[in-house]
């Protein structure tokens, strides 16, 4: 059996304990980082399935760890944090995070969301693993099988929502799908975030996809209604 592992990152030794105790209930192997630099060192030399994160720790902010995770990864991130605002939650997504949990908490849905995110990532992993199909102009590239991302001929690093979103826009080519259809699909019915990190999910791809992120091409707003891939 494949033990999956997660990195808690968090300074709050009970909160810690209490994330051991519940993950490692259901199965999972838990390593925990008190500080930013414990993480690193972590992500260094072991590697995760998932991660939880913390965004106010004592030497640097959680979103500096993810921010430089995603250059090289596209593990599921769970940001887990106080702050509450939308401006947090949101710039929580735009630094590459696939959730965002604000606490107090209860530990039993934080554990259900932890097994959402497995789940998909596992889909996005093994999707169409028969399939050779891949897509592609003189700019871009969507490889059906691996879910591999070339612009330019050169790889594209994607969250896993980033990727999921995408490969399913790509997969029905022109048609439309509303905001809250793709918030449901992507991130799941029982999704606590907003609908809102659709767009900003969308405004991250243009920026690594498109030509000119002002002028997209490839992921088309239908005014009114949400989103479409063009094939142009």
């Amino acid at each position: 059996m494949d033990v999956k592992k997660i990195l808690v990152i968090e300074d709050d030794r009970d909160i810690a304990e209490i994330l051991s105790i519940y993950l490692g209930h259901v199965g999972y192997d838990i390593a925990v980082a008190t500080c930013g630099e414990e993480a690193l060192s972590n992500l260094a030399q072991t590697e995760f399935d998932l991660i939880i994160c913390d965004i106010m720790l004592p030497d640097m902010e959680g979103t500096f760890i993810i921010k430089e995770l995603r250059k090289h990864s596209n593990i599921p991130v769970i940001f887990l944090s106080s702050k509450k605002e939308n401006e947090d939650i949101l710039n929580g997504f735009h630094l590459g995070g696939d959730d965002y949990v604000t606490k107090p908490f209860d530990p039993d849905i934080l554990v259900a969301r932890v097994q959402a995110q497995l789940k998909r990532s596992v889909k996005a992993s093994n999707k169409e693993e028969h399939s050779s199909e891949v897509w592609k102009d003189a700019h871009l590239e969507l490889h059906f099988d691996s879910m591999d991302v070339k612009r330019n001929g050169q790889p594209v690093s994607l969250s896993t929502k980033e990727r999921q979103l995408l490969f399913h826009l790509a997969k029905h080519p022109n048609q439309v799908f509303t905001v809250n259809q793709l918030y449901d699909l992507i991130w799941g019915l029982d999704g606590l975030s907003d609908t809102r990190t659709v767009m900003v999910h969308i405004h991250h791809l243009r920026k690594k996809l498109e030509i000119e992120a002002s002028d997209p091409s490839y992921i088309m707003t239908v005014r009114g209604i949400g989103y479409k891939f063009n094939t142009k």
